[in-house]
């Protein structure tokens, strides 16, 4: 690999060159204090060959703290609009961040560079345009984390912090961070060409993702058809693994929504710890719209605000087949993942029932998520065998012994050898996931300039299948208070 200086980044600005309708151009608004790295991604930095060693510079810190821009760099605000909780918003777009440029790497991989926390844009509304650090923190060690998982994500590269003051609930210090994904479009993004009748536009942008993101359809005569059923397909499988990881995003907005169908704008999301399906990560969320359980069918009402959006470019039967599909999608992919994570390797029509009642076991004993699936991949099917470390979990031991009998029988029905699908469970059932209270103790940590605790949590989500010698404190269930964060869309 050819690695890079900061300078020697290729830049190919494809999104500047669209129509100035979808964008304003506009520098970032720097710090007052100096800048200094608070964390930093060296895998992410592979993406784009940038030398890892550049993090040691002094420019670094400036350029994505908002003070330098690199040659080729073009920053702006992207113009997109959404669906908020439901309800229609006009205008929405980049209202603190800055698509800075797009980086071409040596194997011609192409990489959105984008600044959160940049400053007010003509998107802002009433906001300030930055981040908290606690928030960059969050997002930073989230894209770490589902990457590990090997969930579609936007990347992070870097948290810069600052000693600027952020006015949220409290006094906050400000930061930014630097994400990279292949392309930050959004559902929105074609909802505010559409709902502001700029078809043509509506066309321009659909024809420009297809030929960078979709190319293999773009000499096809039904090729907007074809691209909103990829996108259906994604957003699905996409949603399946959320739910079998336990998983909650907490914002489904369409705005924040990937066309690419990857894991975008981390606010409050969170990892269940006790199992709840109606687990709601977001306090804002006081009618639970975007709890857990409702997130695959969230998922089918925003690829429906797509479908909308591509009347004008696809018929309404076309579009109406697609999203037929959806249900199916999803409902094969959960279930090939969950049949996975039970250590199952054939398709039984009992398999849902088998599923769904553990899930209940875990629900009515409070029993964490994580931590039970992990635990099943050393489950016996020996006679005689207790599982005694399995069961204890449980506060019904004899409603989990009527459960394990039939588990057991669905193995021995696959002639299934328990060493085999140990090892076979522990490649889906993460040990590690990234919980709330620990990246609120690493948080805490880097209030007080402390940034350690940051690259330790990276480390052990870069690897969370993994037995991590030294690492059990962070695959234990949370202290009692840690299983009550608030979490909010605050930023």
């Amino acid at each position: 690999m050819l690695w890079r200086s900061l300078e020697q980044l290729v830049f190919d600005n494809t999104y500047a060159r669209l129509p100035e309708a979808f964008y304003t151009k506009l520098a970032p608004t720097p710090f007052t204090s100096v800048p200094s790295v608070v964390a930093f991604n060296a895998e992410a930095a592979l993406l784009i060959d940038l030398d890892p060693q550049e993090v040691t510079r002094p420019e670094f810190a400036r350029l994505f703290g908002g003070s330098l821009l690199l040659s080729g760099m073009e920053p702006l605000a992207m113009l997109y609009s959404g669906h908020q909780f439901g309800v229609y918003v006009p205008q929405l777009g980049d209202g603190r961040a800055l698509l800075l440029g797009e980086v071409v790497n040596e194997r011609g991989e192409r990489w959105d560079l984008h600044l959160k926390g940049a400053g007010r844009t003509p998107f802002s509304r009433d906001g300030d345009g930055r981040s908290v650090l606690r928030s960059a923190i969050r997002e930073y060690l989230c894209c770490i984390a589902m990457q590990g998982l090997g969930i579609p994500t936007t990347q992070a590269l870097c948290v810069v912090g600052s000693d600027d003051p952020v006015y949220r609930e409290q006094v906050e210090t400000g930061a930014m961070l630097l994400r990279l994904a292949p392309s930050h479009v959004r559902f929105g993004t074609f909802e505010v060409l559409y709902y502001r009748r700029q078809h043509e536009h509506l066309k321009v942008l659909a024809d420009y993702v297809i030929g960078l993101h979709f190319p293999h359809l773009a000499k096809r005569a039904d090729k907007y058809e074809r691209l909103f059923g990829e996108v259906v397909e994604r957003t699905a499988t996409l949603i399946a693994q959320w739910q079998a990881v336990g998983w909650a995003h907490g914002v489904m907005n369409t705005d924040n929504m990937s066309i690419l169908g990857l894991t975008l704008d981390y606010g409050p999301f969170g990892f269940m710890d006790d199992y709840d399906p109606a687990f709601i990560c977001n306090h804002s969320d006081v009618n639970g719209r975007y709890a857990f359980n409702q997130q695959p069918m969230i998922g089918l009402w925003n690829v429906g605000c797509l479908a909308q959006a591509l009347t004008p470019l696809v018929a309404k039967e076309a579009l109406k087949a697609s999203l037929d599909h959806y249900h199916r999608l999803f409902q094969d992919e959960y279930l090939r993942l969950m049949r996975a994570k039970l250590g199952l390797v054939e398709e039984q029509t009992d398999d849902r029932s088998l599923i769904d009642d553990f899930l209940h076991l875990l629900h009515e004993s409070h029993v964490d998520y994580t931590i039970a699936f992990r635990t099943l991949g050393s489950f016996s099917s020996a006679d005689g065998d207790g599982n005694d470390i399995l069961r204890d979990l449980f506060i019904h031991r004899e409603r989990f012994d009527d459960w394990a009998v039939r588990y057991r029988d669905r193995l021995r029905s696959e002639c299934s050898r328990d060493d085999e699908r140990h090892r076979r469970m522990n490649r889906i059932n993460p040990k590690y996931v990234l919980r709330n209270y620990l990246a609120h103790l690493a948080i805490e940590k880097a209030q007080q300039k402390d940034c350690s605790e940051i690259d330790r949590l990276a480390a052990v989500s870069r690897l969370p299948y993994d037995d991590q010698p030294g690492m059990d404190a962070y695959a234990a269930p949370p202290p009692n208070w840690g299983k009550h964060l608030v979490v909010s869309c605050s930023s």
